[in-house]
């Protein structure tokens, strides 16, 4: 079996970035809400490649922490290109690839 390192970045606020790689497993994913619910979206490549994850935070009640952990199972979602990142609504997330 072949090993990999597993690098983290954290992304904060909305708005969307490429995490400056030529290919990534995303592995893991997680976000902290907002005052509403938003979301995180990942594409292929760029602002208009393919979405390949989208996944949904729900908004934070009073008085209480809203975030999402998930875990991808197998090797994780394969990005050919750099993965591109877009918050909306959503405090901020940090994900795990290789």
């Amino acid at each position: 079996m072949m090993q990999t390192d597993v690098k983290a970045k954290n992304i904060t606020g909305t708005g969307a970035s490429g995490i400056g790689v030529p290919r990534a497993r995303v592995k893991a994913i997680y976000a902290v809400g907002s005052i509403t619910a938003g979301s995180v979206s990942f594409r292929d490549g760029g602002a208009t490649g393919t979405e390949k994850i989208k996944i949904d935070v729900p908004a934070v009640a009073a008085g209480n922490n809203s975030s999402i952990m998930v875990l991808i199972p197998g090797e994780g979602v394969l990005f050919a290109a750099d993965p591109y990142v877009t918050l909306s609504v959503v405090t901020s997330v940090t994900f795990f690839y290789g």
